[in-house]
């Protein structure tokens, strides 16, 4: 069997789509994607092609090396990314070979159901109690829901008053025995971070998520070590390398991206160092239906998996869904709370390639808000 064909397809909201097609008739889906940087990733995919074509795609980890560390110039979220939805379709590929799910491929799985939480609210979250009410009326035993909006370098009064009556008002519907998180999008700053946590501590979130940026990762050991609260980060962390430090600095969950992580290949070594610190994964997953199905493989083949992010529904997606691009989506229905194992070959979705065909615009990516403080300056993501 031989890689003959490797085209990409910027389809809405904001994904990135790669079909990786054999000789055989054995096709491959993958979703590679920097989230607003589509076209940037989709040229990278174009250029690591050429080291794919004509070659037997059974090779995955000899591809993996290539694509990663072919080059000089190694690493970032736009070659991940790209090398990520190229290993994701080799999996695929794989797997439909053999007919079996790819997560037999790594191993055979660990559970029969993975536990998924549902986002509440937008950028600025509001009406916390009536969009908890609905998910925990469809089953959802978790939900997570952001933060804050812009956030002010040093917190007022009034802010963290609001993000904690708004987490009140998410535990008040929940009760006891279910969960939220929070996710602080990196917007705020470790002293920040430091005093809002502890005023969070008795409404018990599961985690609170990117309470610094990835570039202030190396302030984490003290923050940890402060905090009330389990941490989790990861979703900007490209590598076994990157995720290091942070497992070192004692973070309780991790929460790597199959779309942005060098794919099933690389985030399954990164589950692996990551239960060797006693760190739970949580795969990061707000993307569409390839991406969501590869991180199911992991879910349910490694043993320190905490809970799914998925994004049917989610506030981002405008002009179509994760169910949109699938001609099957009994593989997506929710049971409680929670995602079945998947059972099909590979990656366990039948893509639907003639919608996504009509959705492919090379034109459309979609671009992060740029957002500013009231007096002008810039406020970071």
């Amino acid at each position: 069997m031989k890689i003959t064909r490797i085209e990409t397809f910027s389809v809405p909201p904001r994904w990135l789509l790669c079909r990786v097609e054999t000789d055989e008739g054995v096709v491959g889906w993958g979703e590679p994607v920097v989230e607003g940087r589509a076209a940037t990733v989709r040229a990278a995919v174009g250029e690591l092609a050429e080291l794919l074509i004509g070659k037997d795609p059974s090779g995955i980890e000899d591809h993996w090396q290539v694509m990663t560390k072919g080059s000089f110039y190694r690493g970032g979220p736009v070659l991940s990314s790209a090398v990520a939805g190229l290993d994701q379709a080799l999996w695929d590929i794989a797997g439909k070979r053999l007919g079996v799910p790819v997560h037999v491929l790594l191993g055979g799985p660990v559970r029969e159901r993975v536990r998924a939480y549902s986002w509440v609210g937008g950028d600025s979250p509001a009406h916390i109690t009536d969009q908890v009410t609905v998910q925990v009326e469809a089953g959802f035993t978790a939900v997570k829901m952001n933060a804050s909006g812009r956030m002010n370098r040093l917190a007022t009064v009034a802010d963290i008053d609001e993000i904690v009556d708004r987490a009140t008002a998410a535990r008040e519907v929940l009760g006891p025995g279910r969960d939220f998180a929070l996710d602080f999008h990196g917007r705020f700053h470790a002293a920040n971070a430091r005093r809002l946590l502890p005023h969070l501590a008795p409404l018990a979130p599961m985690f609170v998520e990117e309470p610094i940026l990835p570039e202030y990762d190396h302030l984490l050991p003290a923050l940890v070590a402060s905090s009330p609260v389990p941490i989790a980060t990861g979703e900007r962390l490209y590598s076994r390398q990157d995720v290091l430090p942070v497992l070192q600095a004692g973070v309780a969950v991790l929460q790597p991206d199959l779309s942005h992580a060098g794919g099933i290949s690389e985030v399954r070594r990164i589950a692996s160092l990551a239960e060797t610190f006693d760190t739970l994964i949580a795969p990061h997953c707000p993307l569409g239906p390839v991406s969501l199905a590869a991180s199911l493989q992991i879910a349910v083949s490694v043993p320190n998996f905490l809970i799914q992010e998925q994004s049917i529904g989610i506030h981002y997606n405008t002009g179509a869904d994760v169910l949109s691009y699938l001609a099957d989506t009994e593989v997506f229905r929710f049971h409680q709370g929670h995602l079945l194992r998947p059972t099909g070959p590979g990656l366990g979705i039948d893509i639907d390639e003639k919608a996504v065909r009509a959705a492919d615009d090379s034109q459309a990516d979609w671009h992060n808000p740029v957002w500013r403080h009231e007096d002008g300056s810039f406020a970071e993501w």
